[in-house]
Formats: C-alpha cells, structure tokens, sequence
C-alpha cells in the first residue's frame, strides 16, 4: 500500500462530499492583467483591523507616512495598522465598517496629499534572518490570510507541532472572482519566493500547490515558477483538481489531497497539515525582500454594472464608493453591491465603507446576473440541503432550532462546523435563505459565550476580592493578638492588677445593669396607680405636719386643749386614727378590697438621690434629738416643719390644708375599729435601701434618746426646702421619725391603757407610708383583731371625738391663716 507522500507524488486525489457546480463567470475579469486604479483623496483606515484591539500612536493633525504604523497593541493575535498613503490625519471617529450589519468602529480618516511617499523601508536577506526574526517581520508587516479569512499569518507559520504538508492554496473556487488566478498568472515567482519562506520557516516534507483545473494559464505559470526556483523540485509541485465548489474551502482541499477529515473542533496544524493562500504568499515575500507592510492587496471588480472589470491593486481603506467610481461604476435603483463572490459573500448597505485584508471581490451584479429577491416559502423537507452540504451537517434541523432561537440545540447540531458556503442555500427550492439563519444563530451563541465568560472572570474576580479582605482581616487580627501578647509580656505585676480590677469592675457593673433591668420587667406587672398613692401618702404627711403647727398655733386660743394635760394625750390619739382612716381612705381610692390591701409601688431613686436624702433625714434627727434634750419637761409641743421655700412651701401647703380637711372629715365618720395599712412596694436599688435603712436606725435611735432624756419635751424639728423630689422625701421621712417619737412618748405617759394599740398602729403607718427605698415591704400584722377603742369607756370615746372636733378646727385655721399669707 502506497504512502501518503507517494500518493501525493502520483496526484492521487480523493472525493469530497457535497458541492455544486455553480456558473463560473470569470471570463468578465480575468482576461487582463492586474492594473492599478487613481489615487483616492480619502481613506478610512479601521482602528481594529486585525486582532485583538489597538491603540492609536496618532492624532488628528499629524502627517502620516505611506506604509507608517498607526497603532500599537498586544497579544498573541495583534496585528499593527499602517497607513495606506502619505497625508494628514483629519479625523478619528465611530465609522461604518465593512461588514453586513455596517456597524461603526473607531477609523482613523486619512487626508492624501497626492504624493504617496513612502516611510523608510528596511529590506532583508533571508539567509541572515533567524526564525523568530522572520516571524516577527510578518508580524510587523500586519500580514493577515488572503483568502477571506484574514487570520493573522505568523499564528500559522508558529504551529505547536510539528508540520509533513504545506498546501498553497490556488483553488478560487468561487463564481466572478479571479483575483488568485491573475496573481498566479502575473506575479508566480514572487508567489513562490513566499512559498520558499514558508518552507525555511516549516520545514515540511512536501509543499502541494492546488489549482482548479478552469485555471491551466495559472497553473502552467506556477509550474514555471517552480522550475525556475532553487526550491527542490521533488518537494514542490501543483496539482490539479476538478472544478467543484466549495473545493477551495481548507478542510475540504485537505481531504480532496489526503483523503484526511478534520476533525470537528480541530484544526489542521493537528494532523501535521498547514493551508495558506497564493496572496498570503506574495505578501510574506513582499514583507521580508522588500519591508512593505500589507497596505493594498488585489481586488476583482467584476458584474455587468462595472464598465472596466478586471483585477485592481487596491490600498486598503479606501471607499468601495470611491472605487467603483473609478471603474465607471453605472447606478441603478436597488442596485445590490456585494462584498465576495455570489455564493459567500454579502450586500452593502452603506458603501462609504472602506477595502480590507480580507476583501478580494466587488461584485456589481445587472437583473439579468442575479434573480431578483424572492419570499420566502414554508420547508417541503426535500433533504436537497443535507446532500449538498460539504461538511456533512442537517440543515434542515439547524434551520428549525435557529428559526425558532434555540440555539442551544443548534449547536447540538455542530452549527460551528458550517463553512457558511451557501450550498444548501442554492439548491433549497423553497427560496430560504438558511446561511443567514446560520449566521445569527452562530452571533447569538457568540454572544452568549462571551457574557459567560465576562461572568466566570467577574466571579473570580469577586472570590479574589473577599479572599483578600478575609486576609486582611485575619492579618489585622493577628497583629493586633501579637500586639497584645507583647504588651502583656511586658506588663508589670502591678498593671496586671489592674487591668484584672477594671475587668471585675466591668463584670460588675454588667452583672448590676442586667439585675436592674430584670428587677424593672418585674415591677412592671405592678398596678399602674401605684404612683398616685405614693404621691397621696406623702401628701397626706405634709397634712399631718401642717396639722400638728396649725395645733400648736391655736393652743393659747382653745382653754380645753391648754389647760387639760389629759385631754391633749386624747386630742393626740384621735388625730392618729384620724391619720389611720386618712391611709385607709387613699386606700379605697384605689379600688381595693378592704380585705386585700394591694401594694403601693414607689418607683426607684437613683444611688445619689438616696445618699443625699439619707444624709439630710440623719443631719435633720440629730438636729430634732438635740432640740429635743434643750426645752421644757413641762410643755408637750408637736413637731413642726418649716415651710418650704417660695413656690415649692405655698404649694405643699395648699396640698396640706386640702389633706387635713379631707382627712378630719373621714374621721368623724369613720369607725376608729377600721384600721388598713397601706403597703410600699419593695424598691431594687441595694444601695439605696442600704442608706435608709441606715438612715431610719439613727433615726428612731435619736427619737428615743431624746425621749428618755427629757420626756416632757419635744421641740419642733425644722427642716430646710430640698429640691423637687428629694425635697418631699426627706421631710416626709423626717416627720415620720419625729411622730414616732412623739408616740412613743405619749406610751410612756399613758395611764388609761390605751396608748399601746395606737401606738401600734403608728408604727404600721411609719412601715407602710415612708419609703423603704429598695426594701422589700414587710407585710404588717393583721390589726382586724385589735380594735383600739374596745376598752375605752364612753366618756372616753366623748373626749376623743372632742379631740379630733378640736383637730379638725385647727387645720381649717390653719388653711385659712395659708390663705391670708399667700394674698
């Protein structure tokens, strides 16, 4: 069996599947030689030709050399941009751009000057170049596939592998265009000093020049050629092929030379294969003899609306409207303009467009070349399209997923592996343009991918973000923990010490704010009105001192009172049920059961307000003891309280009077057997209870000292205005204590017996009506078994109700003398 280079030495060829046979037309251009056509006044030179994107060296304004680079870039695939001819850079701005769609891209407008004056061009020998070097002169030449493709040249010529067959395309296999077969024709050795190039840089064991065989002229010239090279001429030959389209195609010339399938998804540089074209080859010579970057190329001007057709040397960036003008370019309405050949090419929509790489045809088609546009009709599933298709693909199931925008499924269908040659196209007699329905499948599937991929480089791009900021902090945190251990390696005993007692007193003070708010939540279940009787209570002991002063005043006025020592015990002991029935009565204010006695709740002061008031109830007991010891034994006084200052005195006073009345009122009615304490809820604060509980030791311990020290007397207790609250709640503490002392003292005087239950009963109402600050109220006894009038006899119970008569008088007296000072 005969080797694939054998094989090749004999022309063996094989068969493609697929391909049509289309009319030729090439006779129109090709019976002349390649001409030149008139300078163009203005070029549109795209930013982007080839390759990744580019960056302008130029601005508006600047002179410009022919064959200057215009741009500067990176990456594997860059190709640099030159100007096209000598001039002035009049403008950069969004272009239209050769293309179906006519999209703008940024375009540098070149103004010639008319003198096509080249830049300084280097020439080289091949023989003192190195491969890299080489390469880097086609690179820098901006030298792109010819053939339509314009797939930068020294990507190709730089394979990964290695390389057995270079195959120099020569086909053409497309109706009109004639470009490749008059450059073959007229310029085959300088196509074949590129081919030498290719075979310094590739190395190959065979270099296959293919030519369809409606090109003999072509292919005699390029066996001429040959011959008169110093390439070895058992390497290098042409072949000749039978006319089919699309044979011009690379991987369908590969298996009509081999007999070897690409791959779907591979590429021919796989299977040790290279394909380029006869231009390519021209412009690698040109670039590397001669230094002239890729600036024009040949370009068919052909169609019966063209009155000069033929093969032009074109710059690249002029306009295909300045072009056909130069070739007596005949308008008509709807007159088409295609870019390419009949079968894979595309219409202009705007044709102030400028000439590419990768334009090698102008067709200007008359009615009578080109069917006139036709709807389109419903699939009559024929399979035509299936048996033409030289890539083996189903166009009818590429049709119906494109048709109905899924794409997904048509890439299921190897949509990439289309050549878009218009074979299935051609032959469909329904008249459906499937190539376009392709084409914006394959737009579409672009588009996807690439929001894809900027998805997938955003992601990382944010994981990268938060794995820095997690390593920042982490970092932070680490030197602030080594910071730390530092410090404490360095700390002294002493430090230590403290830092341990600022963190026992923050423990502290958390544990204590979290006790507080506890103790809050629970007092919050508390009756609402229990502030309204804290209020009534320590009204009603402004009223009880008012009472007692008001008493004291009138003693010279009433003779009962002065002259009967015994009667003013009773008096005294009246005035306490009187106050007895006074609680009781703020009691039922609040709607309770006479049997249940709901808790008053006193609401908490403050750590300092109670230290305050503490302090003042001591400094104003030990003032009353010292008093006390100072008067008479002979004459028994009330304890009286100086009015409060200013505003603050007259309104205690008006409250006062309002008490004693309601209060004297309530005891004339009221049995004496109907005694209620009224209970002081219990306060949190522990500092607070601590200093009145303080407070009220020293105090009873004063009231009793002065007692024993001079019975017979009790002078007043004056005490000084406090502010506010502090200021009621110490004098009610201060008249509570110096009541209990006068209690007391009628106890030790009592000689009826009846002192003792009273007596009692005062104690209670000292429990229950001052504050105990943070305390928990102690339920009192229960006083419904001890009735204080149960053993008075009925002259007794006469004086008492005298008694309270006289009391009742005294504080209307009094109200009336408060009154007479406020006016």
């Amino acid at each position: 069996m005969l080797t694939l280079l054998e094989q090749l030495d004999k022309g063996v060829l094989w068969q493609s599947p697929g391909g049509i046979h289309p009319p030729q037309f090439k006779t129109l251009s090709n019976q002349s030689a390649i001409a030149r056509l008139p300078l163009a006044k203005r070029f549109v030179v795209p930013v982007p030709l080839v390759g990744e994107q580019a960056t302008l060296t130029v601005s508006v304004g600047d002179t410009v050399l022919k064959g200057q680079v215009l741009t500067e870039g990176s990456g594997f695939t860059y190709l640099p941009v030159h100007a096209p001819t000598s001039g002035k850079i009049v403008a950069i701005e969004q272009h239209a751009t050769n293309h179906p769609s006519s999209l703008p891209t940024l375009s540098c407008i070149i103004e010639s000057d008319g003198q096509d004056t080249w830049c300084e061009l280097t020439t080289s020998n091949l023989a003192q170049l190195s491969k890299a070097e080489i390469l880097g002169k086609i690179k820098q030449a901006g030298i792109a596939g010819m053939g339509g493709a314009a797939f930068p040249s020294h990507v190709k010529l730089n394979p990964a592998s290695e390389i057995d067959l270079v195959i120099i395309n020569g086909i053409e296999c497309e109706p009109y265009i004639t470009s490749d077969d008059r450059l073959m024709r007229d310029h085959s050795d300088e196509i074949i000093a590129g081919v030498a190039i290719i075979h310094h840089l590739l190395s190959p064991q065979r270099i296959i020049i293919a030519i369809e065989d409606n090109k003999p002229e072509a292919a005699h010239a390029m066996k001429a050629a040959i011959s008169r090279s110093s390439l070895p001429q058992d390497m290098v030959r042409v072949t000749v092929i039978p006319t089919k389209y699309p044979s011009g195609g690379e991987k369908q010339l590969i298996q009509i030379i081999t007999g070897k399938e690409v791959p779907s998804g591979a590429i021919p540089a796989q299977l040790g294969i290279v394909v380029h074209n006869v231009g390519t080859a021209y412009a690698i010579q040109d670039a590397i003899y001669h230094g002239k970057p890729l600036i024009e190329r040949v370009v068919t001007l052909t169609g019966e609306h063209i009155g000069h057709p033929g093969n032009y040397w074109i710059p690249i960036g002029t306009t295909v409207a300045d072009t056909l003008q130069s070739v007596s370019f005949t308008t008509s309405i709807d007159q088409k303009v295609i870019v390419g050949g009949p079968m894979m090419g595309y219409a202009l929509a705007d044709l102030d467009v400028p000439i590419l790489k990768g334009t090698n045809c102008l067709l200007v088609p008359s009615p009578n070349e080109i069917a006139p546009d036709v709807d389109e009709k419903a699939c009559i599933r024929c399979g035509e399209c299936a048996v033409a298709c030289p890539a083996l693909l189903l166009p009818q199931q590429l049709f119906w997923h494109s048709k109905a925008q899924e794409y997904d499924k048509a890439a299921s269908f190897n949509l990439k592996d289309c050549i878009e040659c218009g074979c299935c196209s051609y032959v469909c007699p329904s008249d459906i343009p499937l190539v376009e329905y392709y084409r914006v499948a394959k737009s579409a599937l672009k588009t996807a991918a690439e929001e894809k991929r900027q998805a997938e480089q955003a992601k990382i791009r944010f994981e990268a973000r938060l794995k820095r900021l997690e390593d920042e902090k982490n970092a932070r945190e680490a030197k602030a923990k080594e910071a730390a251990a530092k410090r404490q390696a360095n700390m002294k005993a002493s430090d230590k010490d403290a830092v341990a007692a600022a963190m026992a007193r923050i423990a502290a003070k958390k544990a204590q704010t979290e006790s507080h708010v506890n103790s809050e939540e629970a007092s919050s279940s508390v009756a609402p009105t229990a502030a309204d009787p804290k209020k009534a209570a320590v009204n009603a002991a402004i009223e009880r001192a008012k009472a007692k002063k008001a008493a004291q005043a009138n003693t010279s006025s009433v003779p009962v009172a002065t002259n009967n020592a015994e009667d003013d015990k009773k008096a005294m002991i009246a005035a306490a049920v009187a106050r007895a029935k006074a609680k009781k009565a703020v009691q039922e204010t609040n709607a309770t059961s006479p049997q249940e006695s709901e808790p008053t709740t006193v609401t908490a002061i403050d750590d300092k307000q109670a230290r305050v008031a503490a302090a003042v109830a001591k400094a104003k007991a030990k003032k009353a003891a010292q008093e006390t010891s100072t008067t008479s034994s002979q004459e028994s006084e009330p304890t009286t309280v100086t009015a409060i200052d200013d505003k603050q005195a007259r309104v205690a006073a008006a409250v006062a009077k309002a008490k004693a009345k309601k209060a004297a009122q309530e005891a004339s009615t009221t049995s004496p057997q109907e005694i209620e304490p009224t209970t002081v809820t219990a306060i949190d604060d522990k500092q607070a209870r601590v200093a009145l509980a303080v407070a009220k030791a020293k105090a009873k311990k004063a009231a009793q000292e002065a007692s024993t020290t001079s019975p017979q007397e009790s002078e007043p207790t004056t005490v000084t205005a406090i502010d506010d609250k502090q200021a009621r709640v110490a004098l009610a503490v201060a008249k509570a204590k110096a009541k209990k002392a006068a209690l007391q003292h009628v106890t030790q005087q009592d000689d009826a017996g009846l002192a003792s239950p009273i007596a009692d009963t005062a104690t209670l109402n000292e429990l229950h009506i001052l504050p105990t600050e943070n305390k928990p109220a102690e339920q009192p006894a229960d006083c419904s078994d001890q009735k204080p009038g149960a053993d008075l006899s009925p002259e007794q119970i006469k004086k008492a109700k005298v008694a309270a008569a006289i009391a009742k008088a005294k504080a209307k007296n009094l109200a009336q003398n408060a009154e007479q000072e406020e006016q």
